[in-house]
């Protein structure tokens, strides 16, 4: 006969308990309540063994007998915990690469010629690498789990630290104790999951699987949710700090995803850094790139909503997204116009251009993706990113355009793959100007500013070969072909080591950089490395 379990003792005590309060009341002198106290006390003393015994053992296993840290069966390194599971997982990647700022398509300005090394360059990058844990905790008779997660970004081959170049300047330290994607919270495989921490929003998430390129010299934010073809990308690729988000189960082949993180900025224009934040919601210090005032002023927002809509039932994946942040802060673009370092602007109608360049900005995108029976995939995204804007500004508003991606991809055999990837970013409405492409004026003949001719192209072409399940070795060429005022990179999105329209003059990202853009530039580069992932 099994041996009675705790929770049925105490149910027995209590019950005879029960009976004996009755009993007492009729019956205070019988012989059956004396048998009665009798067998009460026997259960006390087996409820008291027992609770012993489970409290001396709670530290070498869990409810349902495992081991304490005792290795789940399977590949993965699970290991069980008293009441739940903890996992451990990562990704190590790094590259080997040769890239150049210029392959001769482009004359340069007035005889002017970029400061330093403009041609083929060698470097060793470090790729979206990190390491982390996530887990849950069984809480009893609630029908959820408590859900966590601690992530942190690695640098394999650089030496972590804030971020400092030429032209941006951060305080935060990307590869810091869980500096990704970090939470607490709530799941249930009939509900889905409520956390609240720091993610990258559903906007990312929704067409990732586009992306085969991610970390590597081709990575198709480049150009997606990439509004003004900087290193920075606004749409998505940022870790959004205090957020909270609501991730749906699987319900026929759909999933939803909703997020919101308060700016937690007090002032109107957004330009302060947001409270409990090292930086600006821009990701940069107010200090970066030179620019006047030493503000928020380069892309900085207030409050975010993010969330799409997927779809999957075999071969076919549709998708759909929206982002929203509140109170985009680009002022900076109009001292650029200017050339201002100081105030007061040269006139009241500058001063007014600078006043208005606060507005919300948004993005949206739809993605279909098709796997052929002859293991072909073809997938398509379609975006549109959009700021709202008074039209007397519209004439230096680099931050909406639509832009489109092609992904082709061929399974060579179950261990090799081909892909190719095409991204188009589509003109702005208008161009703030750079270093050399500031070639119109403004209406009181006090700025100049550049022309939107600031289309661009994005070709990547990689292969891959899995050395075994965790292990891949790939190969990857990328080109950006930029228009007269474009500036869009290679390397985009999470690598270490970017190729931008920047020379080698300015040392300093801080306020007494010197940074110039050279646009309109066509850039090259080829990789290879290796991943592993567990």
């Amino acid at each position: 006969m099994d041996k009675p379990s705790l929770l049925q003792l105490c149910a027995k005590y209590t019950l005879s308990m029960s009976i004996l309060g009755m009993s007492t009341t009729a019956f205070a002198a019988s012989t059956e309540i004396k048998t009665l106290q009798n067998q009460i006390n026997q259960l006390q003393k087996q409820v008291n063994k027992l609770a012993t015994s489970k409290i001396s053992t709670n530290h070498l296993s869990d409810s349902n007998s495992h081991a304490y840290f005792e290795h789940k069966p399977g590949t993965d390194l699970t290991f069980y915990t008293p009441g739940g599971e903890i996992t451990g997982y990562g990704k190590l990647d790094v590259s080997i690469d040769a890239m150049t700022k210029n392959i001769g398509s482009k004359p340069f300005f007035d005889g002017v010629y970029p400061l330093g090394n403009w041609g083929w360059m060698p470097d060793i990058s470090s790729n979206l690498s990190y390491l982390g844990v996530r887990g849950f905790q069984h809480l009893g008779c609630y029908p959820f789990n408590f859900i966590y997660q601690l992530e942190a970004g690695i640098r394999l081959s650089s030496t972590p630290g804030t971020v400092e170049t030429n032209n941006n300047q951060s305080n935060i330290v990307d590869s810091a104790l869980f500096s990704r994607q970090t939470f607490i919270g709530f799941g249930s495989s009939k509900w889905g999951a409520i956390k609240i921490g720091k993610t990258q929003s559903p906007y990312y998430y929704a067409t990732v699987a586009l992306n085969p390129f991610a970390g590597e010299i081709g990575d198709y934010r480049v150009m997606m949710g990439n509004v003004g073809g900087d290193n920075r990308v606004e749409y998505g690729s940022v870790f959004l700090s205090h957020s909270l988000w609501y991730e749906s189960p699987n319900i026929n082949g759909f999933t939803f995803n909703f997020l919101f993180s308060p700016g937690q900025n007090r002032a109107k224009n957004s330009n302060n850094i947001p409270a409990g934040e090292p930086d600006c919601s821009s990701i940069n210090s107010p200090e970066s790139g030179a620019n006047f005032p030493v503000t928020c002023d380069d892309g900085s927002f207030r409050n975010v909503v993010s969330t799409s809509l997927t779809y999957q039932n075999g071969p076919l994946f549709l998708s759909g997204a929206f982002e929203y942040h509140q109170q985009s802060n680009r002022q900076v673009d109009i001292s650029v116009i200017y050339g201002i370092t100081a105030f007061p602007f040269p006139n009241d109608y500058a001063q007014n251009l600078f006043d208005k360049d606060i507005g919300d900005e948004t993005a949206s995108k739809i993605a279909v993706m098709y796997q052929f029976p002859t293991k072909t995939t073809l997938g398509g995204i379609v975006e549109y990113m959009h700021r709202s804007l008074p039209n007397y500004l519209e004439f230096q508003n680099e931050r909406q355009r639509f832009g489109t991606w092609l992904l082709l991809s061929q399974e060579i055999n179950d261990h090799s793959s081909i892909y190719f990837g095409w991204g188009h970013a589509f003109r702005s409405p208008g161009d703030p100007g750079n270093f050399q492409n500031s070639t119109l004026i403004t209406v009181d003949g006090a700025g100049v500013y550049g022309p939107n001719k600031n289309a661009a192209n994005l070709y990547t072409i990689a292969f891959k070969h899995m050395l075994s399940k965790n292990l891949t070795w790939y190969v990857d060429w990328a080109e950006t072909v930029n228009e007269f005022s474009g500036h869009y990179d290679l390397g985009a999105g999470g690598r270490s080591v970017h190729t931008d329209c920047h020379d080698a003059s300015g040392a300093s990202g801080g306020l007494v950089s010197t940074p110039r853009c050279w646009t309109g530039q066509k850039l090259m580069g080829v990789s290879t490395g290796l991943q592993w992932v567990f």
